[in-house]
């Protein structure tokens, strides 16, 4: 039983001294993934016609959708550009410090070696988050609301 337990103190300690970026491939992946498509759409124009397709939203009911503008502001951030950011899609713009903090929380824990939690994001706050959703898509199409419109 000894030569039992040793082993599994021997196995414990070589995780433990595990190193740290060997467990930042998942975080590193999505910050590199979402570069590149930050890249793209800041070289391939969508202010020019043909490059994207169109809302399907936009297109069949003639109102917008709460991502419509949101490739031309991701376009106008990827050029420093954030007060056309903010004209073409305010929620977008105001998502991605959100969207950084959320990223950051998951790299330090995996940084950290700490699991990670399924639930890390409470139901009220995804509940809030839809019912703004909302809010915007409905009021970016009534007739106070089209500033907010791209």
């Amino acid at each position: 039983m000894a030569g039992r337990r040793g082993a599994r103190a021997v196995t414990g300690e070589a995780s433990a001294r595990r190193p740290r970026w060997r467990s930042m491939p998942a975080p590193a992946g999505a910050a590199v993934a979402a570069g590149a498509a930050v890249a793209f759409v800041g070289a391939v124009d969508p202010n020019e016609p043909g490059h994207y397709p169109s809302c399907p939203f936009l297109v069949l009911t003639g109102l917008h959708c709460p991502g419509c503008g949101g490739l031309r502001a991701v376009h106008a951030l990827a050029h420093g550009d954030p007060v056309t950011a903010l004209e073409l899609n305010p929620l977008l713009v105001a998502a991605v410090p959100l969207m950084i903090f959320l990223w950051g929380r998951w790299a330090l824990r995996s940084w950290r070696g700490e699991p990670f939690a399924g639930g890390a994001v409470r139901p009220a706050h995804a509940w809030i988050l839809l019912a703004v959703t909302v809010v915007f898509w409905v009021v970016r199409n009534l007739p106070p609301g089209r500033f907010l419109a791209p």
